[in-house]
């Protein structure tokens, strides 16, 4: 049985055959009866607008999804090796998971715990953290004081501990809320300050915007585990079969 979509495609090659036709070709009354066939088909099976949308989607996404692991592939030294990031786990570990954030997203907030939990449970994944201040001004602040953090503590443990707390409170973050809770982890508050006004800052900030815009980043967190960027907070579940596959080609190893 021939499906309703395939009807609307013949009928639609059928118009694009009378749209490149010439005068002699065909006449306007066959134009019209063809174009009142495809019309009524439509009308009397709405439904196939669904379908033919629901591929349109699908296919779009896989074009995406390629446009991305193409992205991944030509900056993979900045994604995963980039001496502007945080590298936490295992630093040999056999994936990376890479993760764009905004310490004012809320879907981030919620995310933090997957990611402490794949730090915990899997001691061959390395994480990267990258800043990815999207949301606004106090995102922008927040980042630069995060950037400082990462600068003087180069084993990530403090920038764990300044993320965890800073992402994970309540409110909107900004320069000053992300300069208390520097403080209360215990930095170097003169040696931040110094910081905050090297060039190292602004540095780190433009490569994630670029790399984000590379990627076609639409939102955070956004995440790039092996060829493929993932965009949301998609779960644990979803997380640990995208490093499965990563790691050994399926959704669990």
């Amino acid at each position: 049985m021939i499906s309703p979509l395939r009807l609307l495609a013949a009928g639609a090659v059928a118009l694009i055959g009378i749209a490149t036709a010439t005068a002699a070709e065909i006449s306007p009354a066959q134009r019209g009866d063809i174009e009142k066939i495809v019309h009524d088909y439509i009308i009397a099976h709405p439904e196939v607008l669904q379908e033919a949308i629901a591929e349109l989607e699908k296919r779009q996404a896989q074009a995406q999804a390629l446009k991305q692991q193409a992205s991944v592939k030509d900056n993979a030294a900045e994604i995963f090796n980039s001496p502007r990031q945080v590298v936490l786990g295992n630093p040999h570990g056999d994936v990376t998971m890479v993760e764009f954030f905004d310490y004012n997203c809320g879907y981030c907030k919620h995310a933090m715990s997957d990611m402490l939990t794949l730090l915990k449970t899997d001691p061959k994944l390395r994480v990267v953290l990258k800043e990815f201040p999207v949301l606004g001004p106090g995102s922008v602040e927040a980042a630069k004081v995060a950037v400082a953090v990462r600068m003087q503590d180069k084993t990530g443990q403090k920038y764990l501990e300044f993320h965890t707390k800073l992402l994970g409170g309540r409110g909107q973050a900004d320069g000053a809320r992300a300069l208390a809770v520097a403080k209360d982890v215990g930095l170097d508050m003169t040696r931040l300050q110094k910081d905050l006004a090297s060039n190292e800052i602004k540095a780190t900030i433009n490569e994630n915007l670029k790399l984000g815009d590379e990627l076609g980043l639409s939102g955070t967190p956004s995440y790039v585990i092996g060829k493929d960027v993932v965009v949301g907070a998609v779960g644990l579940d979803a997380l640990k079969q995208q490093i499965s596959t990563a790691r050994c080609g399926k959704a669990a190893c």
